[in-house]
């Protein structure tokens, strides 16, 4: 569903959301009025990150490594989810940024432009293969799947990880090929 409205052109991801969220409530039978809002784009400042994923993204910045987010989320949204991660990654991309969503390539694009970073020697890590994995892979970066769930594969991700736990040192490891 969330591709689909996605897929009409770059509109505010809280409003896509709030599309998303209020076809699933009817799709449910549940009450929702016309100009109600959906519950689901206030949630976001309720969201998480796993349990891992703070100190895997600390020991990539304190390994010098270059993070950067590539987020389909607008600015004031990721800007909730940064301050959670326990660093400010060097560089945050979002729809809201480049106009567009992933899978198009908006995204990777805008982060050749800012960063100066080579596709050879950029690791694109995401856990959509939709979304991350085949536009990355495609455009020619390598690509480390995170495969929380066991799905089946797509995709041909350079490599898959269950969680980001070993991230720093897969990364590291990457590196030196």
């Amino acid at each position: 569903m969330e591709a689909n409205f996605e897929r009409e052109g770059y509109h505010l991801y809280k409003d896509v959301l709030d599309r998303v969220g209020r076809r699933v409530l009817r799709s449910l039978d549940a009450p929702i009025g016309e100009d109600e809002p959906s519950p689901l784009p206030a949630s976001l400042a309720d969201w998480r990150p796993f349990p891992e994923v703070p100190a895997a993204l600390r020991a990539l910045a304190d390994g010098k490594r270059y993070v950067a987010i590539l987020s389909n989320v607008d600015r004031d949204l990721l800007e909730l989810s940064i301050g959670r991660l326990g660093i400010r990654p060097d560089l945050a991309i979002t729809a809201e940024d480049c106009g567009s969503y992933k899978p198009a390539p908006g995204h990777w694009r805008t982060f050749l432009e800012r960063s100066r970073a080579s596709i050879e020697r950029t690791v694109h890590v995401g856990a959509s293969q939709y979304h991350d994995m085949r536009p990355a892979a495609g455009l020619g970066f390598r690509t480390v799947f995170v495969d929380r769930h066991g799905e089946p594969l797509e995709s041909s991700p350079t490599r898959v990880v269950r969680d980001l736990a070993s991230l720093p040192a897969l990364i590291d490891e990457l590196a030196a090929t």
